[in-house]
C-alpha cells in the first residue's frame, strides 16, 4: 500500500490491520528511495541562543496547538531547505509536556498539516522541556527527501 502520493515510501500493516482504527500514524513505513534527514528537536522557536534566554520565548503562545503549529511551520522551512515537504516524513518523536492536557490540541494541528499522510510516530510525556520550562510541545523528525 504506497503512502499517498509519494513513491518513495509505503505504509506496512500486518494481517491484523482493521482500517476502522483510523490510526494517527503509520505502524511501519518501508522506504524504496531518497536521501534521509534527521532533525534536530525542535520546538518554537528553533532557532535560539545557547545558553538559553528566557526572553526569547516570551512570544510563545500558551496554547499547546498554537506551540505545535509554530513548530511546524519550521518543520516545513527545514524540509523545503533540504528539497522537501511534509509528505517525506517518516518518523516522528514528540516530546509532549501534560499528554492528557496537550495531546489533542496537538492532534488536530498535526491533522491539518499531515493530512491523510501518516508518519510512524513516538509520543512520550515529559515533566519538563530543557530549552524553556513554558514550552509544552517539541518533536523531531526523520524524513526520506529526493535524491
Amino acid at each position: 500500500m504506497s503512502q499517498g502520493t509519494n513513491p518513495r515510501i509505503e505504509v506496512i500493516h500486518t494481517g491484523r490491520n482493521d482500517p476502522s482504527y483510523n490510526l494517527p500514524y503509520a505502524p511501519a513505513i518501508k522506504v524504496h528511495s531518497g536521501k534521509l534527514l534527521f532533525t534536530a528537536a525542535m520546538a518554537a522557536p528553533t532557532y535560539h541562543h545557547h545558553p538559553h534566554r528566557p526572553e526569547e520565548f516570551d512570544h510563545l503562545p500558551e496554547d499547546p496547538g498554537e506551540q505545535a503549529r509554530l513548530t511546524l511551520d519550521q518543520l516545513k522551512e527545514i524540509l523545503a531547505a533540504a528539497g522537501g515537504t511534509l509528505q517525506d516524513v517518516v518518523f516522528v518523536t514528540r516530546f509532549i509536556k501534560d499528554v492528557g492536557e496537550n495531546q489533542d490540541a496537538i492532534n488536530r494541528v498535526f491533522g491539518e498539516y499531515f493530512g491523510d499522510h501518516r508518519p510512524s510516530s513516538c509520543t512520550v510525556e515529559v515533566v519538563r522541556l530543557a530549552t524553556d520550562p513554558r514550552l509544552k510541545f517539541e518533536m523531531s523528525v526523520v524524513a526520506v527527501v529526493p535524491e
